[in-house]
């Protein structure tokens, strides 16, 4: 097999770079503000905190299991109908950003409630004992302590979003998993799919590095 890599479609590639970098940015930024909560109360409504609501924190955990068991590929086609009522449209990027966050949300409610677990109870308990308000506790002991685990729960769901906005091109979702669908794979141009896969392990290797860089930071200035 020949690969002619003068035939690339250079500006389609870069587009398709900047759609995927805006899918994942936008989709990112709306999907850590709703996990966190989320997985704050799952945690904080669990047996044994504070906020113990056992009925609370079942919903909850269904909610997230069950969204979190389907794949995304079937969750971006039954949500068609949900994401043409909220954003009017269920192609192009603006089309892909809700199933992304539908689906991204509740993996990092699952990643803050893990980060929180492991923060050591014995500082909480002095927190409270020393009169602490509740939301000072949640701000400046449990999320202080567990930001090494939500940093890497962040970088999780970074990763899993830059899949998930390439499986999105299946259904016109645009960014290089549809610059590979339709070039790619339609027209028969493996150099163009070549690229696109290269472009989107290089993304990856720099959110895992990024995050891994920041968790080791976090980690000496905690022990110093």
């Amino acid at each position: 097999m020949k690969f002619n890599f003068d035939q690339i479609p250079w500006p389609a590639v870069w587009d398709a770079s900047l759609d995927t970098l805006i899918m994942l940015c936008v989709s990112l930024a709306l999907s850590i503000p709703i996990g966190l909560i989320i997985g704050i109360l799952i945690f904080l409504t669990s047996p044994g905190q504070f906020w113990e609501q056992a009925w609370v924190n079942r919903i909850l955990s269904f909610v997230v299991n069950v969204t979190r068991s389907v794949p995304f590929i079937i969750m971006l086609i039954a949500l068609l109908p949900l994401t043409r009522l909220l954003v009017g449209t269920t192609i192009g990027v603006k089309g892909t950003i809700p199933p992304l966050v539908i689906a991204a949300a509740p993996f990092f409610a699952r990643m803050t409630e893990i980060a929180l677990r492991e923060v050591d109870h014995g500082v909480v308990e002095a927190a409270h004992a020393m009169g602490t308000p509740r939301y000072l506790i949640i701000w400046r002991v449990l999320l202080r302590e567990a930001r090494m685990g939500l940093v890497a729960g962040i970088t999780l769901t970074a990763v899993n979003l830059v899949s998930y906005t390439a499986m999105s091109g299946v259904v016109g979702g645009g960014g290089l998993g549809d610059l590979a669908i339709r070039y790619g794979y339609q027209r028969f141009k493996p150099d163009t799919m070549i690229v696109t896969v290269v472009l989107l392990v290089v993304l990856v290797q720099v959110l895992q590095s990024g995050g891994d860089r920041l968790v080791r930071h976090l980690s000496r200035k905690q022990f110093k």
